[in-house]
Order: structure tokens, then sequence, then C-alpha cells
């Protein structure tokens, strides 16, 4: 099934339906709405800047939620992360600055040095950790909290910096090994569970494997750095270890690879870990994210092989019905729109034959987002009522939906905050 009209109508039905900040439908009391990239304020800003680029809706809308985003205190420093305070308003101001050259350059450039300065700390800090033996937090270097995250708003903004410079530094030494009493782990080894605080289902921690939360997401950071020509000593050997470890638990199915989501020490210790054909091929912790970070990391190794394989893993995830199945929500985090997101920008990297059967699947994927064909704005007024969010809401349905389209501005990287941002166009 395929939408019955074209992709960028629903996005500009959601939009029209968020277009007012302070509409008291909205969790506009919430704490976390002002800053939350995931869950509010900026997310549905970035949604109403790429509408305004691609000439779909007025400017001034994107103004609007840009204002109330930046009408109080933005948090920095510690408490802040890629997706809440500082850095999350700023990649959305860098976003509409990209199509708007001048705007937000007072704000932008307050909020670059507290991003640098933050990420001088957070490196500091995390070698100071590995100095003492220690594991690391998920939030030390994932995509959604810790350094990937932050790395990829420098790559944007400064790819030239010194801050940058030493987050690509840190991820190289990230995956160098550690010792833990009598047995030698990944250096990005958690001691907790993977939501991030102690579980006693992992009472040796875990291997992260996911994009938003494990190495794949410094794996991709490291490997969109080099294609722009950013390398730092180690950077290329970090990639290869990250790619050989991925391949090491990779499970060949009749489906195509398949990763489990996380390793936990018995299965490190046994080298087997089973993996679930009915697990969600999705950006945060699926095949999608994975076969994504592992092509951008073939491209900057110029590894053909790789590069073919991991295309391919896409192309079978999504072919199989068990998988998609297991997609059970239009989300951009998890759901059928982030699978087309990420097939649209994996075609665009693509081999020729391997982009021409994503660029198929796309439309289909699209699809799922109203299956009942109910419409434009009934399937953007569910989507809306469910959640306005970007990562798990309408907001970030409707990005995707508008990233697919002709209608959409094919330069953006409105996503490089998930690391799945085109290779082919600076991140500037």
């Amino acid at each position: 099934m395929t939408l019955p009209y074209e992709s960028h109508d629903l996005a500009v039905a959601v939009a029209d339906l968020l277009a007012h900040p302070d509409d008291p439908r909205l969790p506009i009391r919430q704490p976390w709405w002002q800053q939350s990239l995931a869950l509010g304020v900026p997310g549905i800003a970035l949604l109403h800047v790429e509408l305004a680029a691609a000439r779909l809706r007025p400017w001034q809308r994107a103004h609007d939620w840009l204002a109330a985003a930046t009408s109080g205190p933005v948090t920095t420093g510690a408490d802040s992360h890629p997706f809440h305070g500082a850095p999350a308003l700023a990649h959305v101001l860098a976003c509409a600055a990209a199509h708007q050259p001048g705007t937000y350059a007072r704000a932008l450039d307050d909020l670059d040095r507290a991003i640098a300065a933050d990420a001088r700390r957070r490196v500091a800090a995390a070698h100071a950790r590995i100095d003492d033996g220690e594991l690391p937090a998920l939030a030390e270097f994932d995509a959604i909290r810790g350094l990937a995250g932050i790395g990829a708003y420098l790559l944007r903004r400064a790819p030239d910096s010194e801050a940058l410079a030493m987050v690509l530094g840190y991820l190289v030494r990230l995956t160098q090994p550690l010792r833990a009493g009598s047995e030698v782990l990944p250096g990005w080894w958690t001691s907790s569970g993977p939501s991030g605080r102690a579980d006693s289902r992992f009472p040796g921690g875990h291997g992260n494997n996911g994009t938003a939360h494990g190495i794949a997401g410094p794996l991709a950071l490291l490997a969109l750095a080099a294609l722009h020509g950013i390398v730092v000593d180690g950077q290329t050997a970090a990639i290869a270890t990250i790619c050989t470890w991925l391949g090491r638990w990779c499970h060949d199915s009749t489906a195509g690879p398949l990763w489990p989501y996380w390793i936990t020490r018995p299965q490190l210790r046994a080298d087997r870990a089973e993996v679930h054909r009915v697990q969600r091929p999705s950006w945060c912790y699926g095949t999608a994210g994975l076969a994504r970070a592992q092509q951008l990391a073939a491209l900057a190794l110029n590894d053909h092989v790789r590069r073919a394989t991991a295309e391919g893993t896409l192309v079978r995830a999504l072919a199989d019905p068990c998988q998609l199945a297991a997609t059970s929500d239009p989300s951009l985090c998890h759901g059928h729109a982030g699978l087309a997101h990420i097939a649209h920008r994996m075609a665009a990297d693509a081999l020729p034959d391997t982009a021409g059967t994503l660029g198929v699947l796309v439309p289909r994927l699209l699809g799922a987002l109203d299956p009942d064909g109910a419409g434009p704005r009934r399937a953007a007024a569910a989507l809306v009522a469910a959640s306005p969010g970007l990562l798990e809401g309408a907001a970030g349905v409707a990005l995707a939906a508008l990233s697919c389209s002709s209608a959409g501005a094919h330069t953006s990287s409105w996503d490089a905050c998930l690391l799945t941002a085109p290779n082919a166009h600076p991140l500037t």
C-alpha cells in the first residue's frame, strides 16, 4: 500500500495542526516542553523550518516556534545534551540559518561557545574515567545524551574546531579495550542496563549495539567526519574496530543479517547471542540504524563489499514480513517513518541497483503512515493527538514524510541529530 496523496501533504497537515506554540491543547506548562528536541518545542520548530525552506508554509511560523523555544533560560553544561537544552536548540537554529543565511547569528555564536566548552569538559571527564579504568555510562558517548550527539553538532557547525577533534579523539580511545578484573571488555561496555540505570537483569553490564544509545552512534559520527575530511589519529582503525565487533555479533538469517540490540556478559563469555527475527528493524536499535551506520563506515573506508552488504541488509529487512510486522507504530525513532527516512537516505548513497530497490520500498513504508487511507488531515490529526514531538510523535513523522517527497529540501541536514544525514553534502 502507498499513500493515495503526496507525502508532503501529510507533513503540511501536521504542521497546520501545530501552527501556534501557544495552542492551549499543547503541554505548554510542562518543564520539558520548551527545550526538548525529542518531545517538545524544538522538534516542532524543526518541522516548520523545513516546510518554510521547501516553500510550503511561511517562515513566520518557524520564527514563532523558535521564539517560543528561546523565550526562557536555556539549559547549558552538564544538564544539557543533544536532545535537551543548548545543543537541541542550537541544532534547530542552525537548520534555520542554513536556509536563511545570517539569521540567528548572535544566538548561535553564544550557543556554539557553550556547546564547545561543554564538549571539552565532557571529553576531559571521559579521559579521566578511562585513566582510572572505569567503565563508561551510556550517556557519556551515545547519540541521544552523549558525545556522539554533541560531535554531530560540532561536525556541522565547527568542523575544523579543537572541540570536534577532541570528541573524535575520545571516540577513538573509546574503541580500545578496558580490563575489568580478569576480563577484557570493549571500551564502550557499560556497567548499567540499557536504560542507563543499574539493572539486576544485567549483572555484568552490557555492550549496546544501537544507534541511539550504543556504539553504532559513534561509528556513524566517526564515518561522517572522515567523509568530510575530518580525521584524527586512529580514526580509521576505530571505525574498523567497531565494524569488526558488529561483524562478530551479526546473525545470518533467512531474512538477512540481524544483530542483537545488546550483548550481556554471559553472552560475551560464551561468544554467542540469540537474535530473534521478530525484532523491529528501527533507527534507534534495529537493523535500519545499523545498516546506515555501516554504509557510512564502508564509504569512509572505501570498502565496496561492506557497502554492498550494508545496503543489501536494509533491502532484505524491509522485505521481511516478520520484521515489518514487529514495526507497529509510525514514529521516526522506531516506526515506519524512521524506516522510510533511512531507506531514502541510504538510497541516495547506494549502488545503483540497490538505490532503485530502496526507492520502490520507500512509498510502501510511507503508506503505513495512513493505513486506512483516511487522508492527510485525518491521519495528521491522529498523529498529533498521540504525540506532537520529534522522536516518537507527529513532527518526526512529518519530517520523514517531507524529506522523502519531491518537495523536500534535498540538501537539508535536519537529521544530523540522528546521524543519518547525507554524506554527499557539507553539514554547514
